[in-house]
């Protein structure tokens, strides 16, 4: 499903005197895994809900294979086909009594046929591995049970792209475990996968690539690259990852691995080189 291309192009968004995004841009590439870091506060949201059409910007565009998206009700169904967002709260986003008329709601108001909504629900159940919660009342559910089952409704309406807003956040270690398989299924389901966190080493070694929000514009790049540099960890409110901070302690260059697991056994070798010195 990931064979259209979403990015942003000067975004400029305000609330009242509050300037969010100022001249953002963003190219997000298909397939991968993009993690969105930035400080509370720091415009992640806007950005994410104005890339799914929620927000509309003052200035700038989302662009969608480079055509600009048009923000009124024709072209933001046909955005949202597209693009699904997933919010951080899932309360926020769930509303039916049970999970399957939870995840059915968006392909029924297509206009799809029964049968072509029951398998869409099939499918979003079986790649989120909830399928024993179809018929489960929503406030039964726990809260990573909630989260997952937000993440089947907006695939059920098989986007191209999908941005999740902090997904890991309030998650117990086993949620982040499934969580993070739920991710990975996603994109095994060839859907692109965007999410925004703080959790500076969850995104080095989850992401293909990382977009830094610092006073309303991105930068982006290659996580070991953007996380190292301390300049811009510092304008973000973040810290370095622990595995670079160690790298860079042992005077290893964090361009010199690609790759966490190479980089995590570099400073492994490293300082069993040193013990073995002293």
């Amino acid at each position: 499903m990931s064979h259209r291309q979403l990015s942003a192009e000067g975004l400029e968004v305000a609330f009242g005197h509050r300037q969010v995004l100022r001249g953002a841009d963003l190219e997000i590439p298909r397939g991968r895994r993009l993690a969105l870091l930035g400080a509370n506060g720091s415009g992640k949201t806007t950005l994410l809900r104005t890339l799914a059409g929620s927000v509309k910007p003052g200035h700038g565009n989302v662009l969608v294979d480079g055509a600009a998206v048009a923000f009124d009700r024709s072209g933001l169904r046909t955005h949202r086909q597209i693009v699904q967002l997933v919010a951080q709260n899932p309360d926020d986003q769930l509303f039916a009594a049970d999970v399957y008329r939870d995840v059915s709601f968006g392909p029924l108001n297509l206009g799809l046929s029964e049968a072509e909504v029951r398998q869409r629900v099939a499918q979003a159940l079986a790649v989120l591995s909830i399928e024993d919660l179809a018929e489960r009342p929503i406030h039964e559910l726990s809260y990573g049970q909630r989260k997952r089952v937000a993440i089947a409704g907006a695939l059920a309406m098989q986007p191209c792209v999908m941005l999740l807003d902090e997904p890991t956040a309030g998650l117990d270690p086993q949620g982040v475990d499934e969580m993070v398989a739920a991710l990975q299924r996603l994109l095994e389901a060839h859907t692109t996968v965007v999410i925004s966190t703080h959790e500076v080493d969850f995104a080095l070694w989850w992401a293909d690539s990382v977009a830094v929000l610092v006073d309303g514009q991105v930068r982006h790049g290659l996580p070991a690259d953007l996380l190292s540099d301390e300049s811009l960890v510092a304008a973000a409110r973040l810290r370095r990852p622990l595995v670079l901070q160690a790298a860079a302690a042992l005077g290893l260059p964090s361009g010199s691995v690609t790759d966490v697991p190479g980089l995590v056994a570099a400073v492994r070798a490293a300082g069993d080189l040193g013990e073995g010195a002293a």
